[in-house]
């Protein structure tokens, strides 16, 4: 039992599902065969007994003019004359009978106590299925005659032969037809799997794997449609994201790379000033505070860089309350107060403040915003030449404050814009020491912009520079009712 339903587990759908019709199909056909056959059966019958009904009422006449029946009505028919006055049935002289009356007897005695005509089905020894009916001719005398139910049982095993062979055709063309029909409506689904067995030999493991193939063809139906467009929708997912694991990759494999590269400069140059101590020279006073003095500013370097670092790794952990300490704060006087500060520094850079309605207070805070303006204005002296103008303007527009640092230097190639916010993207490709930090500056000022709610827009050409920062003011209310 096990080996053929492990078989027919084994086999395809379409297979399956063909033979499931075709068993159901036979027993459709065997309820509807043995029904057909007996209701022939049973109308035949009737026939036969409605048949010997008007033979009895011939023979009834014989039998009152005559007291016997002397002829059959039919050949192969049986007629007797019963006397039950006695009691005892007893058959009058002539009779046509078969030599074994032991049916026509106690149908006799059974018309003895019934007032209506009797029907029966007896087997006769040597001769076969008859219908017996009995009826009174007078008061004491029994009328019994019999038709032979040959031909009936001929008539209903001709029937069932037809009946067999036309359902076992019928049957054959229904599972035959059936499956080539069923495999045409499931050749969707085969597609589609051939399609799942095609991703699968493909190769996940390169950095750039995509899938290219799609369950394509029309036709199906609702439901197969259906199933597609989940299937394909399915794959679109999948599709993206390998992209976004394989341009992670990418970026992981850069960030690396070009961390180990910030990271290699200053710790070469310790080493460096370290191993110079080892020699008389570097031990005298002024020599060795030289030296010690570089010493600390490569180890403060480094120091800011993993101080980037963490507060990178921080925001993208969305660790906002652990690295914002928000309050109530003018922006305008922030932006002047990092106007001020690089005046300071970048004497050689003119500095021009536009404010707009003044004061403009959002909930922030000042450290991070003002360290996000610094970014900004740095970043335009270091890559500017000397004397290239730089602005600054503050104003609102609608329910969002907006800071625009401007500079007039040569613009940002096309190719860097979508990157100059990458960690330790930098468009100088040599990465030299004189212009240019580590890298670090926009991408630390668009994390705490968007920790703030806000966003940071670039936009250059050669000429003009602008990096616009938005801050929300509905922050304002959402952090006020806590």
């Amino acid at each position: 039992m096990a080996g053929p339903l492990r078989a027919y587990r084994g086999l395809r759908l379409g297979t399956r599902l063909a033979l499931g019709l075709g068993l159901l199909s036979l027993v459709v056909f065997a309820v509807v065969g043995t029904a057909l056959t007996t209701y022939m059966r049973d109308y035949l019958e009737r026939q036969l007994g409605d048949q010997l009904k008007l033979v009895q009422v011939l023979q009834t006449k014989d039998a009152l003019l005559h007291g016997t029946v002397k002829r059959q009505p039919y050949y192969g028919w049986y007629t007797a004359v019963y006397d039950v006055s006695g009691g005892t049935p007893v058959l009058r002289s002539p009779a046509d009978v078969p030599a074994d009356t032991a049916e026509f007897t106690a149908l006799a005695r059974s018309m003895e106590h019934s007032d209506t005509e009797i029907l029966s089905t007896a087997r006769i020894d040597g001769e076969g299925t008859y219908r017996l009916r009995a009826c009174e001719v007078e008061p004491g005398v029994v009328l019994v005659s019999a038709a032979p139910m040959t031909d009936i049982q001929a008539t209903v095993r001709q029937l069932i032969t037809v009946q067999v062979v036309a359902f076992a055709l019928a049957l054959l063309a229904l599972v035959v037809f059936g499956r080539r029909m069923l495999r045409r409506g499931l050749k969707p689904l085969s597609d589609m799997a051939h399609t799942a067995h095609g991703i699968a030999s493909h190769d996940l493991t390169e950095s750039a794997a995509r899938l290219p193939l799609r369950a394509d063809g029309p036709g199906g139906g609702p439901e197969v449609e259906e199933l597609r467009t989940a299937f394909n929708t399915m794959l679109e997912h999948i599709d993206d994201s390998l992209a976004v694991r394989a341009e992670a990759e990418q970026r992981l494999r850069r960030f690396v790379a070009d961390a180990s590269h910030e990271l290699r400069t200053p710790l070469m140059s310790v080493r460096g000033y370290a191993d110079l101590f080892q020699y008389a020279a570097a031990n005298a006073p002024e020599e060795r505070d030289k030296h010690l003095a570089r010493l600390r500013a490569e180890a403060a370097r480094m120091g800011v860089l993993l101080d980037d670092l963490l507060l990178l790794a921080r925001l993208d952990a969305a660790e906002v309350d652990a690295s914002l300490r928000l309050e109530d704060a003018d922006l305008v006087e922030l932006v002047r107060q990092a106007a001020d500060a690089f005046r300071a520094a970048h004497s050689d850079h003119p500095l021009t403040v536009t404010c707009g309605p003044s004061p403009l207070r959002l909930r922030l805070d000042p450290v991070r915003v003002r360290q996000v303006l610094d970014n900004l204005l740095t970043n335009a002296a270091v890559h500017t030449p000397t004397g290239t103008p730089v602005s600054v303007e503050v104003s609102r527009s609608g329910d969002t404050a907006l800071v625009r640092v401007t500079d007039a230097g040569p613009g940002i190639p096309a190719a860097d814009q979508e990157r100059v916010f990458d960690r330790f993207y930098r468009v100088d490709k040599a990465r030299s020491r004189d212009r240019g930090g580590s890298g670090l500056g926009l991408a630390v000022a668009r994390s705490l912009v968007a920790a703030h709610g806000g966003s940071v827009e670039l936009s250059s050409e050669p000429g003009r520079t602008a990096i616009t920062v938005a801050v929300p003011f509905g922050r304002v209310a959402a952090d006020a009712s806590r």
